[in-house]
């Protein structure tokens, strides 16, 4: 591996940082100064050091965010913010992008990471990883639209949605529903869960998703907020 894409890979810095600190002379490849970055080092073998401190390479982050509203779920864009501008340095680093997508203006975890693998094993529909929803809906459900949604809708002439499931979150003294409700899919189509209450003629008002696989939103994160997940997330999520 070259060595700048090392350091920057570490959290040492971008790039650009990274030049500026080889050329003073702060970099150490087993005990000798280094300025070039293209060098080619071994990360399993090689001593690097930084200002004498052992670099510990983490080839891989994965990072839960709580996204908020106006913010899209990309890797750069010219007219939004991005999950990525929400990012300190020491992640962007890392080349880190979102896996899947949450629209604009829906809030919520997302994960972020430079894993490819993880990210396509979690995306792929082979797997049908359960993506949890917290959902605000203009009107009650009836126990039908309940049923129809669990069940399966079309959304175009080539698809129907495979099972999903509603879960009640208060009941309206009115009307025989709902208008807040849980409701867990195993896909992740365009704007698939406001278009499967559309078809029972409702409307989202308000989506967070709350879980994905075995990963659940950290409560204590403020929207905008992130942090690396644990070694015990990693885990449940990798199973």
């Amino acid at each position: 591996m070259r060595l700048d894409k090392f350091l920057a890979n570490s959290g040492i810095g971008t790039r650009k940082e990274v030049k500026e600190i080889l050329k003073k002379k702060k970099i150490s490849v087993n005990g000798l100064f280094v300025k070039d970055g293209k060098i080619h080092i071994d990360e399993k073998k090689d001593a690097i050091k930084y200002e004498n401190e052992v670099i510990r390479y983490k080839p891989f982050v994965y990072i839960m965010m709580n996204k908020p509203a106006g913010v899209i779920s990309a890797t750069e864009d010219s007219h939004h913010k991005t999950v990525i501008d929400l990012l300190n340095n020491k992640y962007r680093t890392y080349d880190v992008f979102p896996v899947g997508r949450l629209d604009i203006d829906t809030e919520g975890l997302i994960l972020l990471t430079n894993n490819g693998i993880l990210s396509h094993n979690l995306l792929s529909p082979k797997k049908h990883v359960d993506k949890k929803y917290y959902v605000k809906i203009a009107k009650p459900l009836s126990e039908n639209d309940v049923k129809t949604l669990e069940n399966g809708i079309k959304l175009g002439e080539n698809f129907v949605t495979k099972k999903a499931e509603i879960e009640v979150i208060s009941k309206d003294s009115h009307e025989n529903g709902n208008n807040q409700v849980y409701i867990t899919i195993s896909e992740g189509k365009f704007h698939q869960v406001k278009r499967m209450f559309k078809a029972v003629n409702n409307e989202v008002l308000y989506l967070k998703r709350i879980t994905m696989g075995n990963l659940s939103l950290d409560e204590n994160l403020k929207l905008g907020e992130y942090r690396q997940l644990t070694e015990n997330e990693l885990d449940k999520l990798k199973s």
